[in-house]
């Protein structure tokens, strides 16, 4: 593929993308039989990303994932907060912003337009954002066509014609089209089957190793998460509970809510030992969270401490806890 359409890069430690106590609030009307609420989606998150790296963003629905998503993307602007993209606060989206960053949605289907065939699909980000000529928006369409497995002939046919996992791979030419430097990927493989997905998240592997993109992954499925994150942010209504190395949040959870989710996270080898985390409860409404720790409703080790003040995110170095009372770290040799 010709360096025209893609610019390579490589993972220098440079950092491009870095949130400062981001926040979104929503204000809700309460209905016949009450008044106006507010609805805390994301309350003060905090994180940097750099070239060449995930970072994976992972909680049950409703914990901000999809919302945080929405302010790095300048979908929404934050209630509160910064957000910095190559150092350069984002006051607003500009033309220049948004092609540095891109998104890839859950649904491939529901996210290409049905009545526009895939060339056209391709070429229209060129169309809006650059000056190439009809016959240079083909061959790069054409290119990136080819980079993501497609073939020559899949132009001229329309999304409907063509399996979930070659929508998502349309889709994610798409976002590439535009040379950026960080791709938002909002759950893009939870709607495919196993062995599709494992092909998606190749190419998306190979695309990151040989241009130096930076991906903010969101996901609730771990065993995907493992694959492919270099560090993880786990998320409990809108707050981040976990941070860390990939490696060490699976291997050493602090957290009682991250130990939960990786306990229900299948595993492979027959004769590993598990031991079921079972939380009572559902995930509390934003529009009411409970007083101190949010979790600590579904704790199996809170006291009264939890139950009346909010911890901060303590920093240990590489990974970082929002928990009074952490697992404890192993015994060594153990």
């Amino acid at each position: 593929m010709s360096d025209t359409v893609l610019e390579r890069r490589t993972a220098t430690g440079e950092i491009v993308v870095e949130a400062r106590e981001l926040t979104r609030y929503y204000e809700v009307g309460g209905g016949l039989f009450g008044g106006k609420g507010v609805v805390k989606a994301l309350d003060g998150v905090s994180f940097s990303l750099e070239a060449g790296k995930t970072l994976a963003v992972v909680g049950e629905s409703g914990c901000g994932k999809s919302t945080l998503a929405r302010l790095v993307t300048m979908i929404e602007p934050p209630s509160a907060g910064e957000l910095l993209i190559d150092g350069i606060p984002v006051t607003q989206s500009t033309p220049e912003l948004r092609r540095k960053m891109q998104i890839v949605f859950q649904n491939p289907y529901g996210s290409l337009n049905p009545r526009q065939k895939i060339g056209a699909i391709l070429e229209e980000p060129l169309v809006i954002n650059t000056q190439d000529d009809a016959q240079t928006r083909r061959r790069k369409a054409s290119e990136m066509m080819e980079r993501v497995g497609l073939r020559a002939e899949h132009y001229e046919r329309y999304p409907h014609m063509f399996s979930g996992g070659q929508r998502q791979r349309i889709a994610i030419a798409r976002a590439l089209m535009l040379n950026p430097k960080i791709l938002i990927l909002d759950e893009p493989v939870s709607a495919l089957d196993v062995s599709i997905q494992a092909q998606v998240l190749n190419i998306l592997m190979d695309l990151q190793a040989e241009l130096g993109l930076a991906y903010l992954f969101i996901s609730h499925d771990l065993s995907v998460v493992r694959h492919l994150a270099d560090d993880i942010m786990v998320m409990y209504l809108g707050k981040p509970v976990e941070t860390g190395p990939s490696e060490e949040v699976f291997n050493t959870p602090r957290h009682p809510y991250t130990a939960a989710l990786l306990s229900a996270t299948p595993v492979a080898d027959p004769f590993h030992e598990k031991h079921r985390i079972r939380l009572e409860g559902e995930l509390p409404s934003p529009l009411d969270p409970p007083k101190g720790c949010a979790f600590n409703p579904r704790c199996w080790r809170a006291d009264d401490t939890c139950r009346a003040e909010q911890p901060p995110l303590f920093d240990l170095g590489l990974q970082c806890h929002a928990c009074f009372h952490p697992l404890p770290l192993p015994e060594p040799g153990t």
